[in-house]
């Protein structure tokens, strides 16, 4: 019978386990002396750089903090606090200078003004998905823009603008994890990546950028799991009281609002209903939708696996060049 419970873990002893997996990865098989950890102040890296400390020793990683213009002041004072929390070594890289060198921020204005062109100093935006509750969407994602005035509308963006738009801003991720491997370079480190189960499977991530890593501990875990191991862990309250978000543009943005179709807690439950094969109608009732609404998420998880096939696809080969 499908429940709330079905995603409820042993929290010590999955952390046992990730501990001993984490161990054998990063010194055993990929054969580095400690592990890199791209902070964000969110729950997900928090947990990740919680669970290298305990499998490898506070000395043997390193937070990166990588602030940029559209950043929240939270996340760099959070990521702070973790870092002096877990007693690691933490180094602040501001990257918005290699952004602003790489046209990152030029480029973001050019697409944003295809479909508002009055858009400039003291405005600020966010791109967002349409609701999936409330009928049968086209994932097309809108542009929401909010003046100095603060009055916000919501437009469709040409197809040109919104790719445009969408190849700057990744800019960000992949600079960010650019960074992450000087460092780890320098120090003969491995980097973690930090997606959990969710992001993993909808493709929540960019290619080359917060997708690329060199061993992955939550990858098989979903987000209310890590919610659980983060408790378990000791993670600061503050981090785990703070709600999920993508942290990417100016203006404040749910996970939701950006990229899925629920709350963290729902879209888990039915990323593993309907990897168990669970009747939307058995679903519906225990989240407080219908059926209909059950199923437009099912169809929704399917469209998002086949857009991210290709974020997963490693280098097409024609042949193997080691024979």
């Amino acid at each position: 019978m499908f429940t709330r419970d079905v995603l409820k873990i042993d929290a010590p002893l999955v952390s046992e386990r990730i501990e001993g997996s984490i161990r054998e990865q990063v010194l055993g098989t990929l054969r580095r002396r400690g592990a890199v950890v791209g902070m964000s102040g969110g729950i997900d890296s928090s947990v990740v750089a919680s669970l290298c400390v305990r499998a490898l020793g506070a000395d043997r990683v390193v937070g990166l903090l990588m602030p940029e213009r559209d950043s929240s002041g939270d996340a760099l004072r959070l990521g702070r606090m973790l870092a002096a929390h877990l007693g690691i070594r933490h180094v602040v890289e501001d990257i918005a200078p290699a952004l602003e060198g790489l046209g990152c921020y030029a480029r973001q204005l050019e697409a944003i003004r295809m479909a508002v062109p009055e858009y400039g100093d003291g405005w600020r935006c966010k791109l967002t998905l349409p609701s999936l509750l409330e009928g049968e969407r086209l994932n097309i994602t809108s542009l929401t823009v909010s003046d100095p005035r603060g009055t916000q509308r919501t437009v469709r963006m040409p197809p040109a603008a919104y790719l445009q738009m969408v190849a700057a801003t990744n800019f960000k991720q992949r600079t960010r994890k650019m960074m992450e491997y000087y460092h780890a370079d320098r120090l003969n480190y491995a980097v973690a990546g930090t997606p959990n189960r969710l992001e993993y499977d909808q493709g929540f991530f960019v290619k080359q950028g917060d997708g690329a890593a060199d061993f992955k501990p939550i990858a098989h875990l979903y987000k209310t799991q890590v919610y659980a191991l983060a408790e378990h862990l000791g993670v600061p309250e503050e981090i785990r009281r703070r709600p999920p978000t993508t942290d990417t543009f100016s203006l404040a943005q749910t996970q939701e609002e950006f990229y899925f179709a629920l709350p963290y807690r729902e879209m888990d439950l039915c990323l593993w209903a309907h990897e168990h094969d669970t009747p939307a109608a058995e679903v519906a009732p225990v989240l407080g939708l219908t059926p209909e609404q059950v199923e437009r998420v099912y169809r929704d998880i399917e469209a998002k696996r086949r857009v991210s096939r290709y974020l997963h696809q490693a280098p097409l080969l024609v042949a193997d060049p080691r024979g």
